[in-house]
């Protein structure tokens, strides 16, 4: 049964969860220093390493989809739009499906599969994070929490797709869209001028303490 969760509530979860701290992960790596690395199997049974990716620009996308600021931008095309986008532009992008197994977010194979074709997504891959290593590695708080490594393997963006955090789609044409504008100063050779932005979402669910 679905329930209806008044906007606000969901604009003053969402902020909570954006600065709530966390003891979760290991500290958030530093922006103009090399990404943390990374291997992890995708939906398909396809082994992806940050390593090999190097000489591409990757965007990293955490997910759970049952979690109404992800749903904002997935009902409303927009994460789909900057997902071809940046195909297009010969980006990698990469959604990290980093709910701990069995925790809400968390997608078998076929399940991720699933979603995407239903939601018309169109990332390089899901990756499959049951044990949440690719989020801990970057600090995640949130979903969607973004991040965008430049084609030498340096972290260039951490923060929230956009400028304003609600889950009402409403907001989505008049927020700065962080993640669409940073990309564009990367493939420009130009510094993010909004490397660091708050992120805001559901709080990630890592794996329980002993799991």
């Amino acid at each position: 049964m679905s329930i209806a969760i008044p906007r606000r509530s969901l604009m003053l979860a969402g902020a909570a969860a954006a600065v709530a701290p966390s003891l979760a992960f290991a500290a958030t790596p530093d922006l103009g220093k090399p990404a943390p690395l990374f291997t992890a199997a995708d939906s398909n049974g396809k082994t992806w390493s940050l390593a090999d990716l190097k000489g591409k620009v990757v965007v990293i996308e955490t997910t759970n989809h049952e979690c109404p600021y992800v749903r904002k931008h997935y009902t409303a095309k927009n994460m789909q739009t900057q997902q071809r986008e940046a195909a297009a532009k010969g980006v990698v992008w990469l959604t990290s499906a980093s709910s701990a197994t069995g925790e809400q977010g968390w997608v078998t194979a076929d399940q991720a599969n699933a979603l995407t074709r239903s939601r018309d997504a169109a990332p390089a891959a899901v990756l499959l994070d049951p044990q949440s290593k690719i989020a801990r590695a970057y600090g995640a708080t949130v979903t969607p929490h973004m991040y965008i490594v430049d084609a030498s393997g340096i972290l260039v963006y951490k923060g929230g797709i956009d400028s304003i955090p609600s889950a009402d789609i409403a907001d989505i044409p008049r927020a700065k869209q962080y993640v669409r504008v940073g990309l564009d100063e990367v493939l420009a050779g130009r510094p993010v001028a909004d490397s660091s932005t708050r992120p805001y979402g559901c709080s990630l669910k890592y794996p329980h303490a002993g799991a």
